[in-house]
């Protein structure tokens, strides 16, 4: 094994601190992307509800005009 003790490999050398924040740098902005996405993706989907919503009002609203 290259380390002796768990302590050693979260050491690493005298990098952890370098190595473990870059995992921990990396983990949370791919969790935040992936997080911003559905968040993006569940605001486009209400928006396009809401506007068939208002499209199909204002279709119903021009077939009572014409009649």
């Amino acid at each position: 094994m290259a380390f002796d003790s768990f302590a050693d490999f979260l050491a690493m050398g005298k990098h952890g601190v370098y190595v473990w924040s870059c995992y921990g740098l990396t983990f949370g902005v791919i969790a935040w992307l992936l997080w911003h996405t559905y968040h993006e993706r569940q605001q486009f989907f209400s928006e396009q509800k809401q506007q068939m919503k208002r499209d199909a009002a204002q279709a119903t609203t021009r077939s009572q005009d014409e009649s």
